[in-house]
């Protein structure tokens, strides 16, 4: 399922201005923005915005089905090393486990991506909504090491809320690649139910960069 971030390598990306303090990606008051494209590979999850509360959201409903949506943007964590965002789920998946290939899926994450010429190389840190890992904690994702699971929320006790996230991903580089960060190059969102085939449904809403 982390195949689809290494196409991002291929797509244009838009440069931020270093001179902005916040910088929205989106809160999906104006509908889905076209900058988001789908990225399909086994069976399509579908992403909508709907009226949520006293505004919108993006609501995203998958059942056996793996397709994200990315955003190409290229900034500096230097510039922006914050990530903000909401998000809620109906549920956390029963068979779903972050450290085994049959129980890689979610039912929220929020990717941040860092391209490399040579797509081995591309890495990508994933904020996840973990079925079972314990919250806090952080593993190589099993089908390609180089994408790094963050379970910033775990297990059922927080789901059907709206939950806020607030993430120094500059810090996290550093302490999980021992390293300063290159450029990003997107940002993602993806529910994914195909290796457990079960179903899920998350809302996602007021995604932010900052300094």
């Amino acid at each position: 399922m982390v195949r689809w971030l290494l196409l991002v390598l291929f797509l244009w990306c838009v440069p931020v201005t270093a001179g902005d303090r916040v910088i929205l990606i989106d809160d999906f008051e104006a509908g889905l923005n076209s900058d988001w494209k789908v990225k399909e590979f086994r069976g399509e999850t579908e992403y909508r915005v709907v009226a949520e509360g006293n505004g919108h959201c993006l609501q995203a409903r998958s059942t056996a089905s793996a397709s994200g949506l990315v955003r190409e943007m290229k900034y500096s964590l230097q510039d922006f090393p914050v990530l903000q965002w909401r998000w809620k789920v109906d549920n956390v998946l029963a068979r779903g486990d972050a450290r085994t290939k049959g129980g890689d899926d979610y039912a929220a994450r929020v990717y941040v991506v860092f391209p490399h010429w040579f797509p081995p190389k591309t890495r990508s840190i994933n904020y996840i909504w973990a079925n079972r890992l314990p919250r806090g904690s952080h593993i190589p994702n099993p089908f390609f090491s180089n994408a790094v699971m963050v379970a910033v929320e775990s297990g059922a006790e927080r789901t059907g809320a709206w939950v806020d996230e607030r993430r120094s991903v500059l810090e996290d580089y550093r302490t999980i690649f021992g390293e300063e960060p290159p450029a990003v190059g997107a940002i993602a969102i993806m529910t994914d139910t195909d290796n457990t085939g079960e179903s899920a449904r998350a809302c996602y809403d007021d995604i932010v960069i900052s300094r």
